[in-house]
């Protein structure tokens, strides 16, 4: 951070003006850049949709937007820490370092389809893109590729890397990149996310930690010789009834959550194995390290309970996210400068057919118009970006991509993130990305006091632990999901 000496020298009046009249100067610069790339990262956008390739099997996602990237000029890292899909795009004209983050992962279990209705999983994958990480990987390359138009043309100091980070979903990707270093020489981070508005608060999240708990009994003919067996199953239920029932004695703002994963497949044979998958989550990491053991203990007693055997394997695990209010509120700003998203008369119609469908929805259509204001928010889920925004200064927003009302995680928003309704919310996210990059690297004051705020929020004794321990990438996404 060399650069750094000499800038925060000039901290006078007539710096500060000169500041500001290159923002807004180039501030419409980079719109117009955004304008000009709009077909390209639309069409990678819903490319992308279309692939719905699960976490650390992007191969075609992640080659399509590292070679999308390559085209406009960025040097291509791949193979990062230890993952075929975890790339880095830079562009380097020295000074201070801002990092995009571009996620591309599926959800198993979902059809991929844009109709306004339900359908069957159609796809070779069996994903779908119900979190919109096609939107998010595209828009964020999309704004890599402004700034650094507006770096080239304007011989400014600063360097745009873009982050290609696989498998959010369950997968832990950015941690084992933050573990391996990568972030380590970046000034900030900037991310954002599809949703079904828009906003850019201060937003934090639940830390969580999970893991597959795997029985091992003995199979016997079921009502021939039952007491020739020991039943995996048994274990798996046992565990479950223990956690239910450790929930009334559990921190207020904890979530556990569960799947039976393997139970058995003919109710006349005894399992002899079965494996249950666990989430724990709480706003605090170390409360999560306390629940999870606590989870960890109930299986251990299922096992001797049911004459049974019982292994774990941790499998993914993130840090809350920590807000950076001297960038968030930058970012907050770009955003409502540049308002909502509005809906043509063929988008409104496809709107009211999706919403439709919904059982209580949240928001109304029209809410996509309009920008929420800015507040400190709570959000129960987890995201690896966690992980990073506890080592380095980080800053997101949420923007329309989705109809309002839509829930994530579901048909309705694999749906209208494959439509035209996906791109414009997209596109809003490019923007804003691109106008806070730009209001950065323009000032840099405004980097050292996100390092200043970091550091007083993780305090003075803080030492990056990763929640997963030392476990490498689980490549093969059936183990993860």
């Amino acid at each position: 951070m060399g650069w750094k000496k000499s800038l925060l020298q000039k901290k006078s009046i007539s710096f500060l003006v000169l500041i500001l009249f290159t923002e807004v100067l180039f501030g419409d610069y980079v719109l117009n850049s955004i304008n000009s790339h709009k077909e390209k990262f639309s069409e990678v956008a819903l490319e992308i949709w279309d692939y719905a390739e699960l976490g650390y099997q992007e191969n075609k996602s992640a080659d399509l937007l590292a070679e999308s990237l390559k085209q406009e000029g960025f040097k291509i890292s791949k193979g990062l820490a230890g993952i075929p899909t975890a790339f880095i795009a830079e562009f380097n004209n020295g000074g201070p370092v801002i990092g995009i983050l571009g996620e591309f992962d599926a959800l198993p279990g979902l059809a991929q389809s844009s109709a306004p209705f339900k359908e069957k999983i159609n796809n070779e994958t069996g994903a779908g893109h119900a979190c919109g990480h096609h939107l998010f990987g595209a828009a964020s390359a999309w704004a890599a590729v402004a700034v650094k138009e507006w770096i080239v043309k304007n011989n400014i100091k600063g360097t745009i890397r873009f982050y290609g980070t696989p498998a959010e979903e369950g997968g832990s990707g950015k941690v084992y990149m933050v573990r391996e270093g990568l972030f380590k020489d970046v000034d900030i981070v900037l991310h954002w996310h599809p949703d079904d508005s828009n906003s850019a608060n201060s937003r934090t999240s639940n830390a969580n930690k999970s893991a597959k708990f795997t029985f091992n009994g003995i199979s016997a003919h079921a009502a021939g010789s039952p007491e020739q067996g020991r039943s995996a199953l048994d274990g798996v239920e046992a565990m479950n009834h223990m956690v239910n029932m450790m929930r009334e004695h559990i921190p207020q703002e904890s979530r556990i959550h569960y799947v039976i994963t393997k139970g058995g497949l003919a109710p006349n044979v005894v399992p002899d194995v079965a494996e249950v998958y666990y989430y724990v989550r709480h706003p605090k990491m170390t409360v999560v390290e306390e629940l999870f053991k606590r989870v960890v203990n109930t299986a251990s007693g299922a096992a001797i309970g049911t004459d049974t055997t019982m292994t774990y394997e941790v499998m993914h695990g993130n840090f809350s996210l920590l807000p950076n209010d001297t960038v968030q509120k930058i970012v907050h700003k770009n955003l409502e400068s540049l308002g909502g998203v509005s809906y043509d008369q063929s988008e409104l119609q496809y709107a009211n057919e999706i919403y439709e469908t919904f059982i209580d929805p949240d928001n109304l259509i029209g809410s996509q118009e309009t920008i929420r204001p800015f507040k400190t928010s709570h959000g129960y889920g987890s995201t690896d970006v966690g992980d990073v925004s506890w080592n380095v200064p980080t800053a997101g927003l949420r923007t329309a991509t989705w109809v309002p009302g839509t829930a994530s995680h579901s048909w309705q928003a694999v749906a209208s993130g494959g439509t035209s309704i996906g791109v414009k919310g997209a596109e809003l996210a490019a923007k804003t990305l691109a106008k806070s990059i730009i209001e950065i690297l323009s000032n840099p004051l405004i980097i050292e006091d996100a390092h200043q705020e970091l550091n007083r929020r993780v305090g003075e004794d803080f030492i990056y632990q990763p929640l997963l321990g030392d476990r490498k990438p689980p490549l093969d996404y059936r183990k993860v999901n």
